[in-house]
């Protein structure tokens, strides 16, 4: 695992009074994911959980169903690991390999089609900046959101940020990173991953529950710590989440994808209230 976090002098004024003193911040380094020995995206993110975080994304783009799809994930420098899970294999060659993961695909799965000049290239505050066209942008889930019977009670619902921002352990320290967390119906939390970017959060989550063979997620609620996106929504409907909550607002297009979807939508989970903008009958309001 990379260093997640890391200390600066800095130079803080409190009340009128001056002092130096060090700072942790949230590590950013770039991570290129490459498929079959190709570069395929570069995404900044913070270290850790970088070969569930390629997976979930890999998951997200619609280029693969589950683990079951991949034969390796492993680090450029790193020797083959043995047998078909993905792992992910601290023994790197020097920093920069450190940064770059090379998925190998099953034989049944085609190749990406991307073009080199092309690639994906996603910063830590924007997940599709590498789309190519429009029209790549909407990415079809091969699963029905809308047949799924989860329900949960509103008060489980309105207890989830307090347990996601339980486990930030590293924003505890830097005040720096997203959150996104899974859960079951019932509030228990199934994992909860950080990030610099709010897309890998997702990704990672999606990413670590396709290594275990748990895709679609049916049953589970996704709770991310900032907005609802459109990317955001897509992601967790590539995953087969039902249910997609968020502490902060929703845009319109997230609305509008979730709703076509038959996913459940919440915005500004916080503070006891919320809004349910799509397929509200997943809550049980009593």
């Amino acid at each position: 695992m990379g260093i997640v976090s890391d200390r600066r002098l800095v130079v803080r004024w409190t009340n009128g009074e001056q002092t130096r003193r060090p700072d942790t911040l949230v590590a950013e380094e770039p991570l290129e994911i490459r498929v079959n020995g190709r570069p395929l995206a570069v995404t900044m993110r913070t270290p850790g959980d970088d070969v569930d975080l390629a997976l979930g994304f890999l998951v997200t783009e619609g280029l693969i169903g589950g683990a079951n799809d991949v034969v390796t994930a492993r680090r450029c420098g790193a020797a083959r690991p043995d047998g078909p899970a993905p792992t992910d294999d601290p023994a790197i060659g020097g920093a920069a390999a450190y940064n770059v993961l090379d998925v190998t695909l099953a034989p049944h799965v085609p190749p990406p089609l991307v073009d080199p000049t092309r690639n994906f290239y996603t910063t830590s505050s924007c997940g599709v900046c590498g789309k190519a066209s429009i029209d790549a942008v909407r990415t079809q889930s091969r699963h029905r959101i809308g047949d799924e019977a989860m329900r949960i009670d509103v008060a489980a619902l309105a207890a989830l940020p307090d347990r996601l921002r339980a486990a930030q352990r590293v924003f505890a320290r830097t005040g720096g990173l997203h959150a996104a967390g899974l859960f079951t119906r019932d509030g228990d939390v199934v994992s909860v991953r950080e990030d610099v970017g709010r897309h890998n959060t997702v990704d990672k989550v999606i990413g670590d529950a396709a290594r275990q063979g748990q895709l679609p997620l049916r049953g589970r609620l996704l709770l991310v710590s900032g907005r609802a996106s459109f990317e955001l929504v897509q992601k967790a409907s590539m995953a087969g989440i039902p249910m997609l909550a968020a502490v902060s607002a929703p845009s319109t297009l997230a609305v509008d994808l979730a709703d076509e979807s038959g996913m459940s939508l919440v915005g500004f989970l916080r503070e006891g209230r919320m809004n349910i903008y799509t397929h509200p009958h997943r809550v049980n309001l009593g």
